[in-house]
């Protein structure tokens, strides 16, 4: 053992939630193995993500007027939602869940349990980059929330509404003042009616991150068991004991399941019903080909639901909700729409034709907010189900856990990251 009061910790998963989590947990003292299927770490969900640390934009998709939305949308022809419907009751199960949500009264109960939860993990990413001096791509400019129409413009005072209550930084601009924090859209072809602009938002590249978070979890002991598949999880007398995977049992104290999409399937054998259902996204990573027509941090397109981010040398276009279960495809449509909204705002910016295109699979809960919580088997954890906010949330989700594993009281209230809220 690490010392006193220490455990041998499982963490299954070596995406950026599970990363941040056997981070946390080796500084608070414990003995972490971090257990993925893949050769490295961030090659999946995590791999090629828009690269938002967004705290003000931690909102649940499900919200009053998104059934009708989600009408036009469809139609749309570059439009931002695809459902592919098929045989799968827990995908109907989950859009069904997901209409329940869509009130104003359940929309603010769930933002309610997001934001917190969100702006706790930018502290702790800013308090990380202090310690360690981390670096990643990272630029702390802000997002701008784009309006092609004043019908957008005039819909967002609601947004702004909550942003005052809960006392995040914003400001509402003008067609001219969009192009003063992004001179890029000097050159744009689509309309501009206006955009919102949140100051303390950051970016960064995903990636990058995590692999460097993990060779300092390293450095803390953390050890770190690749090309392993997790067969299941082992419970005696209603408390945790160990994994069963593909290289054997291995026995430990304590577990965090971080594995994302994957993680109801394993639970669900120890009589866990877990709503965390696969929405896929999309994303291009293309090179700057022109520094001054080019995105200087990121900015949302509000009619495609894109975001288009800085990284450095290259730009990265992320968007699409696809809801078609576990399918990876990887489907032109999608690559013709990211490049359609990019092309209206930043034509010249960046090299479409020298593109690398990418999907992954966001783990989301049906009402908004994550689980990060104990479970009903004692010793046992789930930190999953962040949707398009894994990174935003990140960082503070690990210190909760570590918080909760620890027997310490969390810096947040979490009653409402927990299972029991399905109830």
């Amino acid at each position: 053992m690490a010392g006193s009061g220490s455990m041998k910790v499982a963490v299954l998963g070596g995406g950026v939630i599970g990363v941040t989590t056997a981070y946390y947990l080796a500084r608070s003292g414990h003995e972490v193995e971090l257990i993925e299927r893949r050769g490295g770490v961030a090659e999946e969900t995590s791999f090629a993500n828009a690269g938002q640390v967004s705290p003000g934009y931690s909102s649940p998709w499900a919200g009053p007027g998104i059934p009708l939305k989600a009408l036009r949308w469809l139609t749309m022809r570059y439009g931002p939602l695809a459902v592919r419907p098929k045989f799968d009751p827990d995908m109907w199960r989950w859009l069904l869940s997901l209409l329940r949500n869509c009130t104003s009264a359940r929309y603010a109960a769930n933002k309610g349990r997001m934001v917190p939860l969100a702006e706790h993990s930018r502290d702790c990413l800013a308090a990380l980059r202090a310690e360690t001096g981390i670096a990643y791509d990272e630029r702390s400019l802000g997002t701008l929330q784009l309006f092609r129409t004043q019908q957008q413009l005039d819909a967002v005072a609601k947004d702004i509404e909550v942003l005052r209550q809960i006392g995040v930084a914003y400001e509402v601009l003008s067609p001219s003042g969009c192009r003063r924090i992004e001179p890029g859209l000097k050159q744009a072809t689509a309309p501009i009616a206006g955009g919102l602009r949140l100051p303390g938002d950051e970016t960064g590249d995903c990636k990058l991150f995590t692999e460097r978070l993990a060779v300092l979890a390293g450095a803390l002991g953390v050890t770190f068991s690749l090309e392993t598949e997790v067969a299941g999880v082992i419970t005696d007398n209603g408390r945790f004991s160990g994994v069963t995977t593909s290289c054997g049992r291995k026995s430990f104290d304590a577990c965090v399941v971080a594995l994302g999409c994957a993680t109801p399937a394993l639970l669900r054998p120890h009589g866990m019903r877990i709503p965390i259902y696969p929405i896929k996204g999309y994303s291009l990573t293309l090179p700057v080909r022109d520094d001054l027509a080019a995105p200087v941090s990121t900015v949302m397109d509000e009619t495609y639901k894109t975001a288009i981010t800085r990284l450095g040398d290259r730009i990265r276009v992320g968007g699409t909700a696809e809801v078609s279960g576990f399918d990876m495809r990887l489907r032109p449509i999608r690559r013709r729409a990211l490049e359609h909204s990019f092309g209206q705002l930043f034509p010249g910016g960046g090299d479409a034709s020298e593109a690398s295109f990418w999907c992954g699979l966001r783990p989301m809960t049906p009402d908004g907010p994550p689980l990060v919580c104990a479970t009903p088997v004692k010793g046992l954890f789930i930190n999953a189900g962040h949707g398009t906010l894994g990174w935003t949330m990140a960082c503070g989700s690990a210190d909760v856990i570590a918080d909760m594993l620890g027997g310490r009281m969390p810096a947040i209230d979490v009653d409402g990251l927990s299972l029991t809220r399905y109830r």
